[in-house]
């Protein structure tokens, strides 16, 4: 081969090296991880995180294309979410999704440089994990999943379906800002209703059912289930005693009232996490977390469960119905 036909080869393969890497690094395929404290047969996690893939790929993001998905469910057990966090750091991932405010400090402790992107936190500047609302800081940002003063209007709707309602039961977390927080704006609202309050503690089925049982005996009351993790682990048998106390209820959840329970006001959680996946594609794409500001809820659903209301001998107002974002029959 002649001295200027080597040359001018090299040359054009020199040429040539730029975009092959280029294309290979196009073709990474990027890693997400999910940490959640749901278990893996929670049909309305389920849901949620399929949505949350639906809107990825929504983006152009082909789970086993061009981005992989590794997910670990602490199934209600806080002892599992440390090992979990360390095991999903470990894996190297480009951005990782919590589920809840559980999960936070736990990922916080293992990476101070991985984007976490979190849903379903109620108060996360109160709570340490970022600056402000407006300007995170740091690699954590996300969506909280209600302002406190939504806890009014599960009163005002709970006397709209039953008038008559005297006492409320308020079925919490108190280790948590968020059960600490509904409590509160609960209390502040309660004197407004003319109704009083009498918290209940959620910790195992057993002490749930004997407060619930005792609470019911002295007539005219309501119960108010309030957002928290330990009241969705044990939301079969909330709604059950609920039923079996008649006891006109309502939760923070559209899942409690598919499973029978009476009606539900809150935020939209399965759009909160098709919200999550447009902050993680930002990520993936080369933004970061401490320009990306926590939001709030924009899509609230009230869900009535009509059959529940006849069984409990209540006549849905048409008003109330026809504010109704779904009517279960």
């Amino acid at each position: 081969m002649r001295r200027r036909q080597l040359i001018t080869l090299l040359g054009g393969a020199a040429a040539a090296w730029p975009l092959a890497v280029y294309a290979q690094q196009a073709e990474r395929i990027r890693r997400i991880c999910v940490l959640t404290s749901a278990a893996a047969d929670d049909p309305g996690e389920k849901v949620r995180l399929a949505a949350f893939e639906q809107a990825l790929h929504a983006s152009g993001w082909t789970v086993g294309s061009n981005v992989r998905i590794d997910y670990r469910w602490a199934g209600g057990e806080p002892g599992r979410i440390p090992k979990y966090a360390a095991e999903l750091v470990a894996l190297a991932p480009d951005v990782i999704l919590s589920t809840s405010g559980t999960n936070l400090p736990a990922l916080m402790a293992a990476t101070h440089t991985v984007p976490i992107v979190f849903v379903r936190v109620a108060d996360p500047v109160g709570a340490g994990f970022v600056e402000s609302l407006a300007r995170p800081g740091g690699n954590v940002t996300g969506f909280i999943v209600f302002e406190y003063g939504i806890s009014g209007k599960w009163l005002e709707l709970l006397k709209e379906i039953v008038p008559g309602v005297r006492r409320v039961a308020v079925l919490r977390d108190p280790r948590t800002a968020a059960g600490i927080g509904q409590f509160g704006a609960l209390q502040s609202a309660a004197p407004s209703f003319g109704v009083e309050l009498a918290p209940i503690d959620v910790r195992n089925d057993s002490e749930i059912e004997r407060a619930i049982t005792q609470f019911a005996r002295a007539g005219d009351g309501g119960l108010v289930v309030t957002g928290s993790e330990l009241a969705a682990l044990h939301r079969d048998a909330i709604v059950s005693l609920a039923a079996r106390n008649r006891l006109p209820t309502i939760y923070s959840d559209r899942y409690f009232v598919a499973g029978g329970g009476l009606i539900s006001y809150g935020p939209d959680r399965t759009d909160e996490y098709r919200r999550a996946a447009g902050y993680v594609d930002r990520i993936l794409k080369g933004e970061k977390p401490l320009d990306l500001p926590v939001q709030a809820p924009t899509k609230y659903e009230l869900v009535i469960n009509l059959k529940t209301a006849k069984a409990l001998g209540l006549e849905v107002p048409p008003t109330l119905l026809a504010r109704a974002d779904e009517a279960i029959e």
